[in-house]
C-alpha cells in the first residue's frame, strides 16, 4: 500500500529505533519524585523491554555486552508528557479539508501520521483521542509502521441529531428520514444516534473496533454549526444507556459539556470524565469534587481575526469562565486533567507544549508537572481491561512503562524548557524504545 511507503520515509527521517531489542541503562540521571515534589539525587535507571527493570542510587553491573548506555551527566529525568484531549485528526486538518478531502485509511495514515510523529517528538508520549477516525492511525502506530505516542482511542463521536457532534453539512439530511448515511458517518469521525436503541448500538459499534472509553456530546459546542452553546443534549435514559454498555465492557464515558446542567444530567447518570466545563458554577463543581468525577480541562487561547463571527460569539462566554473555572476547581478539590482540544487549525499543534505554561497562573511548577503526567495517566487507566496497554504510566518506578523524557535542565524551577522540546528534550523512549537521543552531542 502507498501510505506504507510514506511511513518508511517518515521512519526514515526521524531518530528511531523501533527494532530495538536491547537493555538500555540511563546513568547519573535525577528522577522527578511527584510525592516529594523535587529530584532525587544521581540515579540509575535499567529498561529491559518496555519497562523499568531497576532503579539504584548505586552502580548497576550489566554482563551484556550489547547493553545500551547513556550516561545522563545529572539531568533530569522525567515521565513522558500526557495529553488526555487530543483530536489526531480532526487537529490535523483544515476543515475545508475535512470537508473535501477523500478520508480514506490511505488518506488518514499519510496525512496525519506525520503529525502524530510530531507529537512524540515534543514528548508526549501518550494522547487520548476524544473523538474521530482514529483506529486506522493507532493501527499503524501500534505496528510500528508510524512513529506516534500511545494511543487511548475514542472512535467516532456520538451526538443525537443537532448535536455537537451532527457534522451534516446543509444538503445532508436524516438518514432515519431519507435513507443516507451522512458523509462524517461513513468515515468514521461520528455517530448521529436517537434514542436507547441508537446510542446503544454506537457505542457498541465503537467498542467493537477497539475504542478504550466512549465519547459522548452531552452540550453545546463552540465549532458546530447547529447548537447553542447553552444547550444540553442526550436525555437522562439515552446518556443512561451509553454508560450501561461501557461499563457492561468495562470502561466508561467522556462527555462533551459547558454548562451546570449538561454536567449534572451526565453526572447524575454516571458519567467519569466532563470534557471541558469552562462555565460551571461552584455548585456543579462541588457536586465533581464530591463524587470524585474527573474534570477534563483546557485552557483555549483567544478569539483570533480568522474565526467567523458565529464562532467567537460562541466562544466568548467559555473564554470568560476558564479564568474562574480553573482556580475555583483547585480550590474545591476537584480531580483535575489537562488537554489541549485542538480542532481544524493544524498550525496550533507546534504551540502543544507552551499551552502546558497557561497553566502556570493557578499552579506551582510541581503540581503542572504532576497533572500533565501522574494525573493525567490515572485518567487514562480509567479504561481499565479496555486499555490497549497494560500498564503504569505518568511516574518513574520499577516496573513502570518505560515513557521517558530526559530534559537538559530543570523544569521545577523553570517550566519552560518544556515548551523547546527540540533543544531541551535530549533522551524521547516509549514503551522501551528510544526515538530520540542527542545526549552528549552538540
Amino acid at each position: 500500500m502507498k501510505y506504507l511507503i510514506a511511513s518508511a520515509l517518515l521512519l526514515a527521517n526521524l531518530y528511531a529505533a523501533t527494532a530495538q531489542t536491547k537493555q538500555v541503562l540511563l546513568q547519573n540521571v535525577r528522577l522527578l519524585d511527584h510525592q516529594a515534589a523535587d529530584f532525587t539525587a544521581p540515579m540509575h535507571v535499567l529498561i529491559s523491554g518496555s519497562t523499568i527493570e531497576k532503579i539504584s542510587s548505586s552502580p548497576i553491573a550489566i554482563q551484556d555486552q550489547d547493553v545500551v548506555k547513556i550516561d545522563g551527566k545529572g539531568k533530569t529525568l522525567m515521565p513522558g508528557l500526557i495529553d488526555v484531549h487530543v483530536h489526531l485528526v480532526f487537529g490535523a486538518l483544515t476543515l475545508p479539508q475535512m470537508v473535501t478531502s477523500d478520508m480514506s485509511e490511505e488518506f488518514l495514515v499519510q496525512r496525519v501520521g506525520k503529525s502524530a510523529g510530531d507529537m512524540l517528538l515534543r514528548g508526549f508520549t501518550s494522547v487520548r483521542d476524544a473523538g474521530g477516525p482514529i483506529f486506522p492511525l493507532k493501527a499503524a502506530i501500534d505496528k510500528g509502521q508510524l512513529v506516534g505516542p500511545r494511543v487511548w482511542p475514542s472512535g467516532a463521536t456520538i451526538s443525537q441529531t443537532a448535536g455537537h457532534g451532527d457534522f451534516r453539512t446543509p444538503d445532508e439530511r436524516s438518514r432515519k428520514f431519507f435513507g443516507v448515511v451522512s458523509r462524517a458517518e461513513r468515515y468514521g469521525a461520528t455517530f448521529i444516534a436517537d434514542g436507547r436503541p441508537e446510542v446503544l448500538t454506537a457505542v457498541r459499534e465503537n467498542l467493537r473496533f477497539g475504542a478504550s472509553q466512549i465519547k459522548l456530546m452531552a452540550g453545546g459546542g463552540t465549532s458546530s454549526a447547529y447548537d447553542p452553546i447553552d444547550v444540553t443534549q442526550y436525555t437522562f435514559d439515552e446518556m443512561k444507556a451509553a454508560i450501561e454498555a461501557a461499563e457492561d465492557w468495562g470502561t466508561y464515558v467522556m462527555v462533551h459539556a459547558y454548562t451546570p446542567r449538561a454536567v449534572q444530567r451526565a453526572v447524575e447518570a454516571g458519567v467519569k470524565s466532563i470534557e471541558h466545563g469552562q462555565m460551571l458554577d461552584e455548585e456543579t463543581l462541588q457536586l465533581l469534587a464530591d463524587k470524585g468525577i474527573w474534570l477534563s480541562l483546557q485552557n483555549l487561547m483567544d478569539n483570533n481575526d480568522n474565526m467567523d463571527a458565529q464562532r467567537k460569539a460562541k466562544r466568548k462566554p467559555v473564554l470568560e469562565g476558564q479564568e474562574k473555572v480553573w482556580p475555583l476547581a483547585k480550590k474545591l478539590g476537584v480531580k483535575l486533567a489537562w488537554g489541549t482540544d485542538f480542532l481544524f487549525e493544524p498550525e496550533l499543534n507546534d504551540d502543544q507544549n507552551s499551552y502546558i505554561l497557561r497553566l502556570q497562573k493557578w499552579f506551582t511548577n510541581a503540581e503542572i508537572l504532576k497533572m500533565i503526567t501522574q494525573d493525567n495517566a490515572e485518567l487514562l487507566q480509567l479504561s481499565g481491561l479496555r486499555s490497549p496497554y497494560p500498564g503504569k504510566l505518568g511516574v518513574i518506578e520499577e516496573q513502570a512503562l518505560a515513557d521517558l523524557l530526559l530534559v537538559n535542565g530543570n523544569p521545577l524551577k523553570d517550566l519552560s524548557l518544556l515548551a523547546n522540546p527540540e533543544k531541551n528534550f535530549l533522551l524521547i523512549m516509549k514503551d522501551g524504545q528510544i526515538f530520540k537521543n542527542t545526549v552528549g552531542k552538540k
